[in-house]
């Protein structure tokens, strides 16, 4: 089977955000006043082939934990869907 995925990696609450406040000062300082809060994340997709939907999930979990996001200042989470082969 041929999984596709993706993956939303943000900063945990409390974090600070350097990339978000540029940009809400930006969208300020051209008139979007009453920004606030914003928070810059990453999305990833990728495809990955797996013999079982729960082998697909816990690798998935795992290469976030390792690699794709960085567990200690960022929060993740992850779409899974399934598409068979034609």
């Amino acid at each position: 089977m041929t999984a596709q995925v993706e993956v939303h990696i943000q900063l945990k609450p409390g974090m600070l955000d350097p990339q978000g406040e540029t940009l809400e000062n930006a969208l300020a300082a051209i008139g979007y006043q009453g920004v606030r809060g914003m928070r810059v994340g990453k999305w990833i997709t990728f495809e990955i082939e797996a013999d079982n939907p729960d082998t697909v999930e816990a690798q998935v979990d795992e290469m976030c934990s390792r690699l794709l996001a960085n567990p200690i200042i960022e929060r993740y989470e992850y779409q899974v869907t399934r598409e068979a082969h034609t």
